[in-house]
């Protein structure tokens, strides 16, 4: 967007974005007066988990001022500006016009109740499209039409320079907006992927491969090409299809390129030579491997593991006593995903008395890698 200059506006990973956000409505629904907040649009290369992060904002907004948040998913892209207007029909003295309440109108304004219109693919909506939205941005409303003063507007959409089907925003609805954009993050999405659980290969091959999260190029003609939302894809087809990526590899394939699936089928078959999980969660399981590639299979193959037994004290604990054995890098690399495995989760470690002697002989690296 040439004349928006994306560069001039603030760059965030997911988690800064989805942190900042979320204490602003937070703040604004304690004080009443979410009407005082500015519309949002979110800037982002195709994949990155713009949608995921309204999600996440929703759940933060209902945890924090415990009432419930209704997300209204609108892709702009699919609507004419008739749509967002409504359907014009005659009053009842058949002497005026009067337009029927679109859909995305009809929210609860219960003072219990938080609403998010989402405007997705904004940036992908004719222009017309795009002008029939500056009042329901600055205003929140259109027409005669009026959303509740609970009500959030956030858009999103890919940038111009995507590539993507993308028009050039009007200035006139771009100043309606606090602008952010999202970058692809590693670390971002590694929290957000222990927590969802994306499979433990997906999560493996990542952290070894962590360039390969996105490799989305704008001047590159291939349709199928590596995202944050195409990795996720894999994960639910070999979580619900098949674990075997032999089998599925053409799935693969027509999901992230076949050179990146090429890549994923050879390294996973560090998979093939791994100690047995269970055995080191149930503490008869010594062997520790050596090469890089199994350890990092073994590392995101016990946080998936644990994550599905996460109350399980004493299997945590073998876990982590396990895990004194291994180089201190990859110690680190197992114990800090441990943190994401549940929101607070890190308050459970600390009642583990392994964790805490981790902590004192190792612990530096995990404050090191934060500074990082």
């Amino acid at each position: 967007m040439s004349d928006l200059k994306i560069g001039s506006i603030p760059v965030l990973n997911t988690n800064k974005c989805i942190d900042i956000l979320s204490n602003m409505y937070i703040k604004a629904v304690s004080n009443n007066c979410l009407n005082k907040i500015p519309s949002v649009m979110l800037f982002g290369p195709p994949g990155i988990g713009k949608s995921q992060s309204i999600n996440e904002i929703a759940r933060r907004i209902e945890l924090n001022t415990n009432k419930k948040v209704n997300v209204t998913d609108v892709r702009l892209i699919l609507f004419n500006p008739i749509d967002l207007r409504g359907i014009p029909t005659a009053n009842e003295n058949k002497t005026l016009a009067v337009w029927l309440k679109p859909k995305i109108f009809d929210m609860d304004d219960g003072s219990d109740v938080v609403n998010i219109l989402f405007l997705d693919e904004i940036t992908a909506a004719p222009t017309s499209v795009q002008a029939a939205a500056y009042q329901i941005t600055l205003d929140k409303k259109i027409g005669e039409h009026k959303l509740p003063d609970n009500c959030i507007v956030i858009a999103a959409g890919n940038r111009v320079t995507d590539r993507s089907v993308a028009y050039q925003m009007p200035k006139a609805l771009a100043n309606r907006f606090l602008h952010l954009e999202i970058k692809s993050d590693f670390d971002s999405w590694n929290q957000w992927a222990i927590r969802s659980g994306i499979n433990p290969k997906v999560l493996a091959f990542l952290k070894f491969r962590p360039k390969y999260l996105n490799n989305f190029d704008p001047q590159d003609a291939n349709i199928a090409f590596a995202t944050p939302r195409s990795w996720e894809m894999v994960s639910n087809i070999l979580n619900n299809v098949s674990d075997d990526i032999k089998s599925v590899f053409e799935l693969i394939s027509g999901l992230v390129g076949v050179g990146v699936a090429t890549e994923f089928r050879g390294w996973s078959k560090a998979f093939g030579d791994l100690p047995s999980i269970e055995g080191i969660f149930d503490g008869t399981e010594k062997r520790v491997p050596k090469d890089t590639d199994t350890i990092y299979a073994l590392t995101s193959s016990m946080v998936y593991y644990a994550k599905t037994h996460k109350d399980d004290i004493a299997k945590i604990t073998n876990s982590i006593k396990y895990a004194m054995n291994l180089a201190p890098d990859f110690s680190l690399i197992l114990l800090k995903d441990y943190l994401y495995i549940d929101k607070d989760y890190k308050l459970t470690l600390l009642r583990i008395p392994e964790y805490k002697k981790w902590l004192e002989t190792k612990g530096r690296l995990l404050d090191a890698a934060y500074r990082g």
